[in-house]
């Protein structure tokens, strides 16, 4: 994997876990503002997705077999739009509570990604 890509998106979804946490704290839901922030971490996790994905098809391998990373990676893709689509139905200091907590989710997905792969 790309490690500057890996670093990229890991800082980027602390910040908006600090973010929607201090929302929290703050006694606020997730705003339109959040949501924006969850796109671009969103699609930060996409690109390494498949960047992921074409590295595999080149015939390159993870360390530790390539099912598990594409999960990890499936997971990584998954974890910010899910908690994004949870904190809708809660729309209380709670649904940036859950958007901060599938931030940090995907931030030590990140760290697993990058052990996987060999790093």
């Amino acid at each position: 994997m790309l490690v500057a890509l890996t670093v990229t998106v890991s800082v980027a979804a602390l910040v908006l876990a600090a973010w929607c946490g201090h929302a929290a704290y703050r006694d606020q839901p997730t705003k339109d503002w959040h949501f924006i922030g969850m796109a671009v971490v969103t699609l930060l996790a996409l690109v390494q997705f498949v960047v992921g994905v074409v590295r595999l098809a080149r015939g390159e391998q993870a360390d530790e077999g390539s099912v598990i990373f594409v999960s990890y990676l499936l997971g990584a893709l998954l974890a910010v739009p899910a908690a994004g689509f949870l904190s809708l139905g809660e729309r209380t200091r709670w649904g940036s509570v859950t958007v901060s907590a599938g931030a940090v989710v995907l931030a030590v997905l990140e760290v697993r990604l990058h052990d996987i792969w060999g790093g």
